[in-house]
């Protein structure tokens, strides 16, 4: 495969949220304005990247009983760092995404892309694999949140462009599926028609 593909895979063919539905937790739980998602996405961009840079320099290392144990405190270790820098230099947003930040350990994305991917080849692919996975993550974290802040308060980033309140139920839980049930299903049309 080659890298430009590698890249490209995370954006729409291989979308890590919309098409093989990995990370639901926070994308669902702190996608409520597209501050939010794309806070999230950039902070587990950052940590996808690192550790599968980390990853890919130490598999030849780690003996195979211990591979994911180890692949775990690699992921904490860049969470615990993402964690500490945006409560340093972004509070308001920290406070925000909340309990999600130190749950990017357990997200599915992160640890499956340092297992499939990182643990299997060299440090550039694993650089360029992080990179399109993450911001196709980032994309789509921002995309949903995108979608309900203008549909459920009528702003974008902050500004408000409606008067008025939007449709409450996209602030509220049940919103966040009903938004990416029809993101699903627009990225699946464009797959279709690209296929």
């Amino acid at each position: 495969m080659s890298r430009l593909k590698t890249f490209t895979n995370g954006f729409i063919k291989e979308n890590p949220a919309f098409v093989l539905l990995l990370g639901l937790c926070p994308l669902l739980g702190v996608t409520t304005s597209a501050i939010n998602g794309l806070g999230m996405g950039l902070a587990t961009t950052f940590v996808l990247i690192m550790s599968n840079i980390v990853v890919s320099l130490v598999k030849d290392f780690i003996p195979a009983k211990v591979r994911i144990p180890s692949f775990i405190v690699i992921i904490a270790t860049f969470v615990t760092l993402v964690g500490l820098v945006m409560e340093a230099y972004v509070p308001a947003l920290y406070e925000s995404l909340g309990l999600f930040i130190p749950l990017i350990v357990v997200n599915c994305l992160v640890l499956g892309r340092a297992e499939a991917f990182a643990s299997k080849n060299s440090t550039l692919d694993s650089i360029i694999d992080g990179s399109g996975m993450g911001l196709g993550f980032t994309f789509a974290l921002t995309l949903l949140g995108s979608v309900r802040e203008i549909l459920g308060s009528g702003s974008f980033f902050g500004m408000k462009f409606i008067e008025g309140d939007g449709m409450l139920v996209f602030v509220l839980s049940p919103g966040a599926f009903l938004a990416m049930g029809y993101l699903v299903v627009l990225i699946n049309k464009i797959n279709k028609k690209t296929a």
